[in-house]
């Protein structure tokens, strides 16, 4: 008779267990920030754990990086529901966001080159074309782009992760800003400026721009209703 204790678990299979919770994340972060889902709707940790083939230990730890994202409510003896983001949150959130995409566009400045300023201005070109046509479903995936794109080469992973917290948590909080009071066009005047204080290599103004962007970003979505309606945020 064998009375070793339980061997500990490899690093393999501590790596397996990682790797596998990693992946059951993404993929129930896909769920709710698609829309699949509305804000306040149950998780349902056996149709999940069914859905991707697994126990519902991978899925059970998902839920709690999700919680500690903002996107998923833990309720005890209830279980998980996605997180209702209330005018008041969508304000303090827009607030934050206003000052990190800011220095975002402040440490770009300082080191754009001539390949991400194409990329920008070819993404500001795109805008232009389908906010003529006022395509909302076309426009809405180019804003995402043109926003990373700039967060992305801005050199700050720290700063990154933070920017793309808080807009996963905009998901959440829907609202047709950009089809009401001239959103298309103010937009990208605003996009415009932004690139153009890049361009120049000036910090402080490419700060300035961005800071505004998100704050108006913020007004029109605030005029336009406060429930969730659709992905048509303009900042």
């Amino acid at each position: 008779m064998n009375n070793d204790p339980d061997p500990l678990p490899s690093e393999l299979e501590v790596l397996r267990s990682s790797s596998m919770s990693q992946v059951i994340y993404k993929e129930i972060e896909k769920i709710i920030l698609g829309g699949t889902l509305g804000p306040g709707e149950k998780l349902n940790e056996k149709a999940l754990a069914e859905r991707f083939g697994v126990s519902r230990g991978p899925v059970r730890e998902a839920f709690q990086a999700l919680h500690a994202r903002g996107l998923v409510e833990m309720i005890p003896n209830r279980g998980a529901f996605i997180q209702r983001i209330t005018k008041h949150d969508a304000v303090e959130i827009y607030d934050v966001r206003a000052g990190v995409f800011g220095t975002a566009c402040r440490l770009l400045a300082e080191r754009i080159d001539n390949a991400t300023l194409a990329d920008l201005n070819a993404l500001l070109a795109r805008m232009d074309a389908v906010a003529a046509k006022r395509d909302l479903d076309a426009y809405y995936p180019l804003n995402i782009e043109f926003h990373s794109t700039i967060v992305k080469s801005c050199g700050n992973a720290t700063l990154a992760s933070i920017y793309f917290d808080l807009v996963g948590r905009l998901h959440l909080f829907r609202a047709r800003g950009l089809v009401h009071g001239g959103g298309f066009e103010s937009s990208n005047a605003e996009h415009r400026a932004i690139v153009e204080a890049l361009d120049d290599r000036d910090p402080q103004a490419a700060f300035e721009a961005a800071y505004t962007h998100v704050q108006l970003g913020k007004r029109r979505v605030m005029v336009s209703g406060d429930g969730p309606q659709s992905n048509a945020s303009t900042t």
